[in-house]
Formats: C-alpha cells, sequence, structure tokens
C-alpha cells in the first residue's frame, strides 16, 4: 500500500525508466541520422545511371542538402524516389 509519506519515492522510482528510455531513444535516434548522413554523402559519390538505378537524379541530392542536421535526408530521396516510381507506373499504365 502506497501511503502519503512514500508517494514521492515511488513517483520519482517510476519517472527513472522512462526518463532512460527518453535518453536511449535520443541517442538512437541521433547515432541514426549520422548513420544516414554518411550514406547520403555516399549518394553524391555515385554516377548519374547509378543515382537513376535507384530513382533519383543528381538535382534530387542538391535539394535536400538544406535540410537542418535533425532531418534524415534519406528519408526525404527515399519519398521522391517513391513518388516517381508511382509516377511511372501510372504513366505506364495509361500507354498500355
Amino acid at each position: 500500500m502506497i501511503t502519503f509519506e512514500h508517494a514521492p519515492q515511488s513517483i520519482e522510482l517510476a519517472a527513472r525508466p522512462a526518463f532512460a528510455a527518453r535518453v536511449l531513444n535520443l541517442v538512437a535516434n541521433t547515432y541514426r541520422i549520422w548513420k544516414n548522413r554518411r550514406d547520403f554523402y555516399r549518394l553524391g559519390e555515385m554516377t548519374d545511371t547509378e543515382l537513376a538505378d535507384i530513382g533519383l537524379t543528381r538535382s534530387d541530392l542538391y535539394g535536400v542538402t538544406d535540410l537542418s542536421f535533425g532531418s534524415d535526408p534519406t528519408r526525404r530521396l527515399g519519398s521522391i524516389a517513391r513518388a516517381r516510381a508511382e509516377t511511372i507506373e501510372e504513366l505506364a499504365r495509361r500507354v498500355a
């Protein structure tokens, strides 16, 4: 049974896992963003033909360079490539 005497201690103990989870999530997200940014810079080393194979253009890379550090450029590039693929599929259906 929790009494008013022990309530502050119980709240403090309950808050520790939540705080630890938030810190762990922050560290994990920062690492993921750093890793994805590193992969993004590797895309810049690819030829235009290689970029076209994955549904991107060099101008797509330039378009996401101004994103803030907290933003993930690979997510934006993924959505650009998916939108382009959907447009191409839609055009192909119209022709057939």
